[in-house]
């Protein structure tokens, strides 16, 4: 009987139970925290722009291209589209729960690439963007000028180079999609002074094209070389154009004839401003740069939050002048507030149960006994979260607040049946506690067999509402199994150790006493 083992070797039997906590309590410091578990199905974001486009030319010549070769990526559900005048295409492909979001987005990555040979030059020189996304945003982060100092084409461009990057570098950040603009060299054509020179826009972009390059111009003296020569030299060019002044004396024509130069200031107005004009952003009426902020799969929310606050407030010592940032938005909050709450009526329940489990034993020593088991069987829990993909959240939580009235039953019994024997039988507490483990042992593995039974089979319900009771009913059945190894180890070894013989109840005196031989 595997209670003999830890009756004659207490030491062996809490030397396992301090393993078991130091453990659950290693698997705890690192298990993912959020409001409730992941229910929500994979996500992977194809994400392109075509300058210049209408949103039926988007969809026509990108969009479709694209899902024509993403559907039916192994283990998709469904996916969805949009496709904006401002030239945007976005594809969000949807897999099924329990897909590993990483072998997903690489392939929808490998059908992407073979996409791209059919997409527009345009759309194929600005790249196209897979990434796996959690759908929802956890933070969304707006950089403003609270005094309206800075417009908002130098916010978007100051969050773009200084803050998107650091972010990024959080660890539990999964991904940041920045509302902000770059800047931007926008020429604004003359059409009146195109026709009058015969010019489409083809025209100019060609131009642009040829003209603004980044050269490489190679070495003068390299090898092979003779032997007089004696040193080599490497070539530096202009690079590209980068001002307004370069752009404006690009040369867009020339006529032999009368020795006229026409440059693309005689035909559109050059200017440095945004990327893109097709949205704006404003904190309390001031122009402002929104970054949103994904967890990544699997993060602690808590530690990501935390992670984010740390890396703005080192962030914010170099902010310019009249630069400062808000949270419009932040789901943490609501996760802290939800657990803590949880916990509270956790303690509630611990602290309920101690003083039921001391009205019916009345006896501290014999009460002392399951409290000590108590966190050897929740704890331990923790253990299993690992392997199963659980997180610690409001559900789990919950289900440990009843787990508390369930698994302390397992050492209650332990010890009343030790305690009768004593009392009755005379003995010392060691064969009390051989000849209560002989009557018990089956009834409690039969218990605890019953109330895993009762549990698991929920674990397999599918589809969303099974992940939600999955996580419930598991951390219940868990915790159930390592109470009933508890009390066949712990809870022997224990009372072999602490219970004494009662008093004589014609000795209690005082009013608590009486109190307790009446109930």
């Amino acid at each position: 009987m595997i209670s003999d083992t830890f009756i004659k070797r207490p030491v062996t039997a809490i030397v396992i139970s301090v393993v078991i906590i130091l453990v659950g309590l290693i698997a705890l410091s690192v298990l993912p925290i959020a409001q409730y578990p992941d229910i929500t199905p994979p996500v992977v974001s194809i994400s392109g722009s075509f300058t210049g486009a209408d949103a039926q030319t988007v969809e026509q010549t990108t969009t479709t291209a694209i899902e024509t070769q993403v559907n039916g990526t192994p283990g998709m559900t469904y996916m969805s589209s949009n496709s904006t005048s401002s030239g945007q295409s976005s594809i969000n492909v949807n897999f099924e729960i329990g897909t590993d979001v990483n072998i997903a987005a690489l392939d929808v990555q490998n059908r992407v690439s073979v996409a791209q040979p059919t997409l527009p030059d345009a759309v194929k020189r600005l790249g196209l963007i897979t990434r796996k996304r959690n759908p929802s945003i956890m933070v969304a982060l707006a950089l403003y000028s609270p005094n309206g100092t800075h417009d908002a084409t130098f916010i978007g461009n100051y969050a773009n180079i200084y803050l998107k990057d650091a972010l990024q570098r959080v660890k539990g950040v999964g991904d940041i999609v920045s509302r902000a603009d770059d800047f931007g060299m926008r020429i604004w054509l003359s059409p009146e002074k195109l026709a009058n020179l015969n010019m489409t826009t083809t025209d100019i972009i060609a131009v642009l094209t040829e003209q603004n390059l980044q050269v490489a111009a190679g070495t003068i003296g390299g090898n092979p070389q003779p032997k007089v020569q004696s040193f080599e030299y490497s070539v530096l060019t202009n690079s590209r154009l980068n001002t307004k002044e370069q752009f404006e004396n690009i040369i867009v024509r020339t006529v032999p004839t009368t020795g006229t130069i026409v440059y693309l200031k005689d035909v559109a107005r050059v200017e440095l401003g945004k990327f893109d004009y097709s949205s704006n952003a404003y904190v309390n009426g001031k122009p402002a740069a929104f970054i949103l902020i994904y967890q990544a799969p699997g993060a602690n929310a808590l530690d990501t939050y935390d992670g984010l606050l740390k890396s703005l407030t080192e962030l914010k010592k170099g902010f310019p002048k009249d630069i400062d940032y808000v949270m419009p938005l932040e789901t943490v909050t609501v996760v802290k507030v939800s657990i803590n709450e949880v916990l509270h009526t956790l303690v509630e329940a611990l602290l309920l149960v101690i003083f039921v489990v001391y009205l019916f034993l009345q006896n501290w020593r014999a009460t002392l006994i399951p409290v000590l088991a108590i966190p050897v069987s929740l704890i331990g829990t923790f253990i299993f979260f690992i392997p199963f993909g659980f997180t610690i959240n409001t559900l789990t939580l919950f289900a440990f607040v009843l787990a508390i009235g369930i698994v302390v039953d397992d050492a209650i019994v332990v010890v009343e049946a030790v305690q009768h024997y004593i009392d009755h039988e005379k003995i010392s507490p060691k064969e009390a506690t051989q000849k209560a483990m002989a009557d018990i042992s089956g009834p409690v593995i039969a218990i605890a067999l019953i109330l895993a039974a009762v549990f698991v089979p929920v674990g397999f319900i599918p589809g969303i509402v099974g992940r939600l009771y999955q996580q419930f009913a598991i951390t219940i059945a868990v915790s159930v199994i390592i109470s009933a190894f508890v009390a066949l180890s712990l809870t022997p070894a224990l009372c072999t150790l602490m219970l004494k013989p009662s008093k004589d109840a014609a000795a209690k005196k005082n009013w608590l006493e009486k109190f307790f031989v009446w109930f």
